[in-house]
């Protein structure tokens, strides 16, 4: 079962949030992986974040009653959230957790790991991460799927670099630099090759 972009319900007398819910979920009919899917919090404030992904949750994987977080990306981690209609104790564990990992326990049904995307995540990164979170042949830790990400962003730049550096030298980008200088007043100066002897 997959759930994405949802919106939640209103919790504790609050309006909807107008932004959408940023959840994948793997599909329900595959093998069990370390991941079950990614969620990509807008911010490391989990009082205000859990309660709307409860909603979506609490539904298809019965109701979350436990949260732990790894408290090295999460400011504050409060003991209790209210959700909707119920509260949810919020617990951490600092080594013995990856801090990209949200796990989720339910009374009734079980527990589920999600990746959680950093909120600064660009769009073209936290879909690539929510893609590879979901997919059925996944075999990486949160953390494991944070640094391939990070890889493939760097190596994305480098080369992005390297293009607009071949672009900027066929149009001459480093013969102009060395023909020409400024002089005062941001005068261009054209650095003319000097003449060749007993002319």
């Amino acid at each position: 079962m997959t759930a994405t972009m949802l919106d939640g319900p209103a919790v504790d007398d609050r309006a909807p949030s107008p932004s959408p819910l940023r959840l994948m979920l793997a599909p329900a009919d595959t093998t069990p992986a370390l991941i079950d899917g990614a969620w990509w919090p807008r911010s490391r404030d989990l009082a205000a974040e859990l309660p709307a992904l409860t909603a979506v949750l609490d539904p298809l994987w019965g109701r979350i009653t436990h949260v732990t977080v790894n408290p090295t990306f999460w400011p504050v981690v409060p003991r209790r959230v209210p959700v909707h209609g119920h509260v949810v104790r919020v617990g951490w564990f600092k080594a013995e957790q990856d801090p990209h990992k949200l796990l989720l326990l339910s009374y009734t049904a079980g527990r589920w790991d999600l990746l959680v995307i950093p909120p600064e995540t660009s769009p073209a990164t936290a879909a690539r991460l929510m893609t590879t979170a979901t997919d059925p042949s996944r075999s990486l830790t949160a953390s494991g799927l944070i640094q391939e990400a990070d890889f493939f962003r760097t190596a994305a730049e480098a080369d992005w670099d390297s293009t607009r550096e071949r672009v900027w030298d066929a149009e001459g980008g480093h013969e102009a630099r060395r023909t020409t200088s400024r002089g005062p007043a941001g005068a261009v100066i054209d650095r003319s090759p000097a003449p060749a002897e007993g002319m």
